[in-house]
């Protein structure tokens, strides 16, 4: 005879988890892998269906951020999902796909971040990806190897993405310093810095390093993710100096084709159009109120 507990607590696992174990359990068996679901759901262990020895061929695959995004997706992407983190995750641990580890594994994927700077409309989907905007048209993203971070693989991490960006700042410091070269663009004098790695603009946090920053900062322009081209912002020529940077900028059709001002650690945009009027070229430029308040002093 079999007697009821009393007391016995009903599961309260949200439906949501269950619905995306499911699935979870579904793909890992197109895979041709059992699965084993951590108690407290964070991982589950995926099985070969006959290993040769006890936790032959295992994998771990950690769920703390893929609940998390599911949970800020329609349950329509969840299928994508999905089987996009399982298959790195097996890729990671077998070959099978391009991923060089599983990113999930904060310990392993550390000393592996990085950054890349991204043109905002050059992005196809800002949600998929971990950042920042260093202004309206350039993002920051973190990278791990040669690829972006997904929030899935950033909400595995037992620290906030702001602190991971850090650490990539950090290793991107210290892992590589850039080439400095003095050139001209139409007669006006700039500064070339360039990098094996796409994370040149990073390196505007410790321009100071490679070369005098005066007090009211820098124009910059980003031809390429490997490249910086920045001029001092100490005198009227300044002016001058906008229109060559910014010619320039168009013409390479690269990362951006906008000239910035960094100033007390901001990169801020100053607008910058090139028109064509009675058959003339022209550079109608909107600067930003501090700079403008910047030139004011300049030209007094």
């Amino acid at each position: 005879m079999k007697f009821l507990r009393r007391g016995r607590k009903p599961s309260r696992r949200a439906v949501e988890d269950v619905d995306l174990d499911s699935l979870l359990a579904l793909v890992a068996d197109s895979l041709g892998f059992t699965c084993v679901f951590a108690a407290d759901g964070a991982s589950l262990t995926l099985r070969p269906p006959a290993p040769r020895r006890p936790r032959d061929g295992e994998i771990l695959v950690r769920l703390t951020g893929l609940r998390r995004e599911a949970g800020r997706r329609p349950r329509e992407d969840w299928p994508t999902l999905v089987s996009q983190h399982l298959a790195r995750v097996v890729g990671a641990a077998g070959g099978v796909v391009d991923a060089p580890l599983d990113a999930c594994d904060y310990d392993r994927a550390g000393p592996l971040l990085g950054t890349r700077v991204e043109a905002v409309d050059e992005v196809p989907d800002l949600t998929r990806v971990v950042g920042r905007h260093l202004n309206g048209d350039l993002v920051e993203l973190l990278t791990v190897g040669a690829r972006p971070v997904l929030p899935e693989e950033a909400g595995c991490w037992p620290v906030p993405p702001g602190e991971a960006l850090e650490r990539a700042v950090g290793n991107v410091r210290r892992g590589e310093r850039l080439s400095v070269e003095a050139i001209e663009l139409s007669g006006t004098a700039v500064t070339r810095l360039t990098g094996r790695a796409p994370s040149a603009a990073t390196h505007l946090r410790w321009l100071g390093a490679y070369l005098p920053v005066p007090a009211h900062g820098v124009l910059a322009v980003l031809p390429d993710p490997y490249t910086l081209l920045v001029h001092p912002v100490n005198g009227i020529g300044v002016v001058r100096a906008i229109e060559r940077l910014r010619v320039h900028a168009a013409r390479t059709g690269g990362l951006s084709p906008q000239v910035y001002w960094w100033h007390q650690g901001r990169l801020t945009l100053i607008r910058a159009d090139i028109e064509l009027r009675d058959g003339q070229t022209r550079l109608v430029v909107a600067p930003p109120p501090d700079f403008a308040r910047v030139l004011a002093r300049l030209a007094a």
